[in-house]
């Protein structure tokens, strides 16, 4: 059984099957984000966009404001069976800053904060754990971690030149 997720294209839909899940992180700038995840073994799909605010249909010019309250976000579509979403959990713990409150680098902002965005009750008590185990060990031992567990809502897809942006540059990186 397949169901449809939308975003800014209605035509452009992502396929979602009950053999796959989906994780939906942001960790400051998406475009970095997304290429670290998106050639992860059982990383069926990627895509960059904006979630977490109030407005419909934001845009790039419109979230960089902060006033919709949107997050870059990273939208992964996911086959449990190669990869489990404490992996995941474990490299975005690992592969941006979660110890600063709206930044991550050069870039400052709400809408460059450190959140999860969960799908389910088991995501949840998942990203708590994953949470708690990088403030008691690893890099961030003994530091506050600022990352917003919170319910996924709408994800709207970024728009098209911001899709796989490092890929299509020919870049590997860049801060995150």
């Amino acid at each position: 059984m397949e169901e449809e997720k939308k975003g800014r294209n209605p035509q452009k839909k992502m396929r979602v099957s009950s053999k796959t899940e989906t994780a939906t992180f942001a960790a400051g700038c998406f475009w970095g984000v997304e290429e670290l995840f998106r050639k992860l073994p059982g990383v069926k799909s990627t895509r960059v966009g904006y979630t977490g605010g109030k407005a419909e249909k934001p845009s790039y010019e419109m979230v960089c404001t902060g006033i919709t309250g949107h997050a870059e976000a990273l939208e992964i579509v996911f086959d449990p069976k190669k990869t489990s979403y404490a992996k995941l959990l474990e490299i975005f713990f690992t592969n941006h800053n979660p110890t600063m409150m709206n930044r991550q680098g050069w870039d400052i902002g709400t809408q460059y904060r450190s959140a999860v965005f969960y799908h389910t009750a088991a995501q949840r008590k998942e990203a708590e754990k994953a949470k708690e185990r990088a403030e008691k060990e690893g890099r961030w031992a003994g530091k506050k971690i600022v990352t917003q567990i919170v319910p996924a809502g709408v994800f709207w897809e970024a728009e098209e030149y911001h899709q796989k942006y490092l890929y299509k540059k020919g870049e590997k990186s860049c801060h995150i």
